[in-house]
């Protein structure tokens, strides 16, 4: 896995390609800066007569629903049907479907006609796409969910959707249905700072850009916990956030070797 690892960095960077986030305004200066500072190139583009004519031009495609719209709505569709209709991957980055009605049946209504490449949320959004009575406070995990409770919702989702799913928390779950791997690398301090989370869909739909599948996924948490983990600091949540895009633009293949801690299971077939 470290080799395959490092090749999807190295081919990232080699490539350079065009990375099309629609993403809330909160965190699209994170996500910009974190797609360049792995090897890509980012456009922020959202007004519906433009999204189509970028998305087509893409390498991948990223759309979180952190801070949704009416117009951001309506471009993340028309993206999503580009995306879907010219073969171009695309993560949806499901922020907040366990707190809205609202998000959930919209995300059920991209998945549904724009299967999506990744199906990125925390434990708490993973759990209310599969079950629909699901609710939570705000977008923020719900600390009494287990990993193996989302585990299985994890490997269920993937095989009904088709898609990668990742489950962020404590312990990062990636699934495509028929492998699951753990990825336990990163910091508390990670979620001590915002956009965090969007910054690890940008990571990971850049990396899509490149590669196909669940190791590209894998790639964006183990680069993402690393330099979470060579960021902390005791002096504050500011420089830490320095720290992190510091470390996300300098880590290095002997890093990953050094740092990188996750378990694969193979799926048993019945």
């Amino acid at each position: 896995m470290i080799e395959i690892i490092n090749d999807i960095r190295k081919k990232l960077i080699e490539k350079n390609p065009l990375i099309h986030s629609i993403t809330n305004p909160i965190s699209i200066n994170q996500c910009a800066n974190a797609i360049i500072a792995v090897g890509g190139k980012p456009i922020m583009a959202e007004h519906p007569k433009e999204v189509s004519e970028i998305t087509i031009t893409s390498g991948a495609l990223m759309l979180n629903l952190g801070n949704i719209t009416d117009i951001r709505m309506e471009s993340m569709e028309i993206a999503a049907k580009t995306a879907s209709d010219n073969d171009i991957p695309y993560m949806l980055d499901a922020v907040g479907v366990a707190c809205s009605n609202l998000r959930r049946q919209y995300t059920y209504n991209l998945i549904q006609k724009y299967s999506p490449s990744i199906i990125k949320g925390n434990y708490s959004e993973i759990n209310a796409l599969y079950y629909s009575n699901y609710t939570s406070k705000g977008v923020d995990t719900d600390l009494s969910l287990d990993i193996q409770s989302i585990t299985k919702v994890s490997v269920k989702l993937a095989k009904k959707y088709n898609s990668v799913i990742l489950a962020s928390g404590k312990v990062d779950i990636v699934t495509d249905g028929e492998k699951i791997i753990y990825i336990k690398n990163g910091t508390p301090q990670l979620g001590c700072v915002t956009g965090t989370g969007c910054m690890l869909g940008a990571l990971c739909t850049s990396y899509l850009s490149v590669y196909p599948g669940i190791e590209s996924v894998v790639t964006g948490c183990v680069v993402m916990g690393i330099a979470g983990e060579k960021s902390e600091t005791d002096k504050g949540n500011g420089t830490f956030m320095v720290n992190l895009m510091d470390n996300i633009s300098v880590i290095s293949n002997e890093d990953i070797e050094k740092y990188i801690n996750l378990e694969e299971i193979k799926i048993e077939k019945n």
